[in-house]
């Protein structure tokens, strides 16, 4: 009987044997680390390219029976090796059939953890001529019981050195073997009957008479806000912000003349100078580049001083807060010799800035 009716033989009746017991397939969780051998079935059609040993015939296809060994790395990954007796058949009349083998490396990978999988590896195939292949293929396995399974798979390979594309289909049988580190389950420890202790008593809780979270003892800042965050003190915490004030004022050709446009914007200022009283204000005037310097800082002081009396006399602001100051033509805003530009340049300009205090809320 030949070597494939033997090996179909003994698989039948291995799966015959474990489908007797047959259980659920195990998870691959339980499979991680363990190894596994198997003996398998190979059919490999040739490529047509491949001489017989005469150089005349050529091969046709080959069969053979082999044996394997492999490991469980992951719950989605398995190494294999295997190695494959071939006997191969040619066209033509011989008076024997030659041999030849596979030895093959593969690398299992299964994307569901299960039966599925996809494979790339190594083999040596020796079919005549011996050279090393790379081979990509597919296969599924599926479990007798949580040590054994059967698989098919099919393997497209390609030998470099002659360029030869043989295609492959395989079956076998395989068992697994090691033990899955068991779980350890600690059973929880009896309860101990704890006699009750007498309750300790109870301290009067101290005063906060403002609600801050800081009793009475040690507050330093009483009767704070209720909105407001306090420190370990019992004292508003601040935060700082600025406040800016901008005026701009322009003027005509050659004149120092506050036109009524422009009051409402003075206003802001007075008004501004009022909220914040220890604020004094720099009033800083100036001309376009036209006329002489000598002129132009005459004008930009008269026009400097023309807000200083707006601010004064419309809106009461104390002259000792209010300083003028005559620029000229040094600070030009818009250089170019264009009306446009010079419009710009004839200006009065004041900024402040202030600091407060504002109190962080809870």
């Amino acid at each position: 009987m030949r070597q494939q009716q033997k090996l179909g033989l003994l698989i039948s009746g291995l799966i015959c044997a474990f489908n007797v017991n047959a259980q659920e397939q195990p998870k691959a969780a339980d499979l991680v680390g363990k190894n596994y051998l198997g003996i398998h079935g190979m059919r490999m059609n040739t490529d047509d390219d491949r001489l017989a040993p005469n150089n005349v015939d050529y091969i046709r296809h080959a069969n053979g029976i082999g044996l394997e060994f492999g490991h469980r790395l992951s719950e989605y990954s398995e190494l294999r090796l295997s190695y494959t007796r071939l006997n191969l058949t040619r066209t033509g009349w011989a008076p024997s059939t030659p041999s030849g083998k596979n030895i093959a490396a593969n690398y299992l990978y299964f994307p569901n953890k299960q039966n599925f999988y996809v494979m790339a590896g190594a083999s040596a195939i020796d079919v005549v001529d011996s050279d090393l292949s790379a081979n990509i293929g597919a296969g599924y396995r599926h479990y007798l019981s949580e040590r054994s399974a059967v698989y098919f798979e099919g393997n497209g390979h390609y030998q470099f050195d002659n360029k030869y594309t043989d295609l492959s289909a395989q079956i076998g049988l395989v068992y697994f073997f090691g033990d899955t580190a068991k779980k350890i389950v600690r059973s929880a420890p009896a309860p101990t009957q704890i006699k009750p202790a007498a309750p300790a008593p109870v301290a009067k809780a101290e005063l906060d008479s403002d609600n801050d979270g800081v009793i009475d003892r040690k507050d330093q800042c009483p009767n704070t806000p209720a909105a407001n965050k306090v420190d370990s003190d019992g004292c508003t915490i601040f935060t700082e912000a600025n406040d800016e004030m901008r005026l701009l004022v322009n003027f005509d050709n050659a004149k120092a003349i506050v036109k009524p446009e422009y009051l409402d914007n003075i206003k802001v200022a007075a008004d501004f100078l009022k909220q914040y009283p220890h604020t004094d204000l720099t009033i800083s005037g100036h001309t376009s580049s036209q006329g002489a310097a000598a002129y132009n800082k005459k004008l930009s002081q008269q026009r400097a001083e023309a807000i200083v009396d707006v601010l004064v006399q419309e809106f009461g602001i104390a002259p000792s807060r209010l300083t003028a100051e005559g620029k000229g033509e040094e600070e030009l805003l818009n250089p170019a010799n264009t009306a446009t530009a010079h419009a710009e340049n004839r200006r009065i300009e004041a900024k402040v800035s202030v600091k407060r205090k504002i109190a962080v809320k809870r």
